[in-house]
């Protein structure tokens, strides 16, 4: 099932998408993992920002996004899980931690964060466009 997009989650995913960009043409393998991942949450607040609905008189202790995102669309759970688990090494590299991150890493999370914003668009019903060029 297909949420409207809201201006919120409109502007989540161009945020999203310069972000991938932004991660791409950075040289730091840290500072590309860093930001790819920080796309891929704004993706997930996209989602998150169609589907969620407060509970009303319930309130509750922080969630982390990706906890989230699982519940409200168990269809990106596997992603969801996937960020979550780099959410420590991220720490890492904006902590400045040299050997937090190699450069297979940092630019594998470039293409996981891309492949994981295509999803999020096909999921709330938007058509995708490439962003990277595949270096084939």
């Amino acid at each position: 099932m297909t949420a409207p997009t809201s201006l919120p989650a409109s502007t989540l995913l161009a945020l999203s998408r310069r972000g991938v960009v932004e991660a791409a043409s950075l040289e730091r393998p840290a500072e590309r993992y860093a930001t790819a991942h920080l796309a891929a949450l704004r993706a997930a607040a996209a989602v998150l920002a169609c589907r969620a609905r407060p509970s009303p008189g319930r309130r509750s202790r922080p969630t982390s996004a990706w906890v989230l995102l699982a519940d409200v669309a168990p269809e990106l759970g596997e992603w969801a899980a996937f960020f979550a688990a780099g959410a420590r090494k991220r720490a890492a590299a904006e902590a400045g931690l040299p050997t937090a991150v190699t450069p297979r890493e940092g630019d594998d999370l470039v293409r996981d964060a891309e492949t994981f914003l295509s999803v999020v668009e096909t999921t709330l019903g938007l058509g995708h466009q490439l962003l990277l060029a595949s270096s084939g």
